[in-house]
């Protein structure tokens, strides 16, 4: 009898045993959902963001141009210079372009000092030139006017090759320069460069290498 009674005593403490450790465990489980639920707060907070339009750019690859400026021919003066430009945007950074200009040149110091001594007649002082050119946008950037005016700018490098006609004769040009591009809207740019014609002439009895160099301002809109 008091065997029997001993079993008895012993499976209830260990039922009870049983249901205390099932009882702290459900605590365990509950508390770390609990701990995690808290975590998860803390860590992914309800964050309002921000949406930033930005503006469309025209995606055209073609541009045409007009320019006019100072046309600086050695020996001939500084004069108007006028022209057409047509431009091809190969890449984002790479262009092809292709000029026509003309300018009309002024008598040379020995025609001015002689008095009457004529080397070009007035048809032969006249100047035009095409070429074909590569350019490369070296420093693509911006230029802040105020906290919602900005506008695109960049600086870009050119050479190229042509022709000059001046004094009834077609001479073979090289052409090397630089500009600053600003993007007055998605579709409208101003062109403020300096180039540099350079070929070889024989006005004076001898065969002479000169420089031009040519300081423009154009605009120019995309299509």
């Amino acid at each position: 009898m008091e065997t029997r009674v001993q079993h008895i005593l012993l499976a209830a403490s260990l039922l009870g045993a049983l249901t205390c450790f099932s009882a702290s465990v459900c605590a365990a489980d509950e508390k770390e959902k609990n701990n995690d639920g808290e975590l998860g707060k803390i860590i992914t907070p309800d964050i309002e963001r921000r949406h930033i339009k930005e503006a469309d750019l025209d995606s055209e690859d073609f541009e045409v141009g007009l320019y006019t400026g100072m046309l600086n021919v050695e020996d001939f003066g500084s004069n108007m210079v006028a022209g057409v430009s047509f431009s091809y945007h190969i890449t984002e950074d790479f262009f092809a372009q292709a000029n026509y200009g003309t300018s009309e040149t002024e008598k040379t110091s020995y025609e001015l000092l002689s008095g009457g001594v004529e080397l070009l007649t007035k048809e032969q002082r006249d100047l035009s030139y095409y070429n074909i050119s590569l350019g490369y946008d070296l420093l693509p950037g911006q230029v802040y006017l105020s906290e919602k005016w900005h506008f695109n700018t960049s600086v870009y490098l050119v050479a190229g090759a042509g022709n000059t006609r001046f004094a009834d004769k077609n001479y073979f040009t090289y052409n090397l320069g630089a500009g600053f591009k600003f993007y007055a809207t998605d579709w409208l740019m101003l062109d403020l460069s300096m180039r540099n014609y350079s070929f070889e002439h024989e006005l004076f009895g001898i065969a002479k290498k000169i420089n031009n160099p040519e300081s423009r301002l154009g605009i120019s809109i995309f299509f």
